[in-house]
């Protein structure tokens, strides 16, 4: 099956981008990507429902920032790290740079490599 809908490089536009990186969920979902890569979008961590979870992706990749994989009943995402950093130089290292920085003066935890969140217990 091939990769569902996203815009061609040249169709990104950067009011698209921006506002799908303004919520917080796309957003954490983006920074869970850009730290561990291609994930399953099942397996990513989030505190939404499934169908919420599914909206969100469908607004990352119909604005050009993931691009997503089916594989037999799974879907894969991953950044188009490559497309966004051609189009918009440097801009997605400093959105996540000031999420980072957002989420450590609000006293939240990152997740770890392997998706569980640092301190929770085991």
């Amino acid at each position: 099956m091939p990769n569902l809908d996203e815009p061609e490089r040249s169709a990104i536009e950067l009011g698209a981008v921006l506002h799908a990186l303004s919520d917080a969920t796309r957003l954490a979902v983006v920074r869970q990507i850009e730290s561990d890569g291609e994930r399953l979008c099942g397996a990513l961590m989030v505190e939404v429902a499934k169908s919420t979870l599914s909206q969100h992706l469908r607004v990352l990749r119909e604005a050009g920032i993931t691009r997503t994989r089916a594989r037999g009943n799974q879907r894969w995402v991953s950044l188009r790290r490559d497309d966004l950093d051609e189009l918009f130089p440097g801009l997605l290292d400093v959105v996540l740079r000031a999420a980072e920085r957002h989420c450590r003066d609000l006293g939240h935890h990152t997740a770890d490599r392997s998706g569980t969140p640092a301190g929770a217990a085991s």
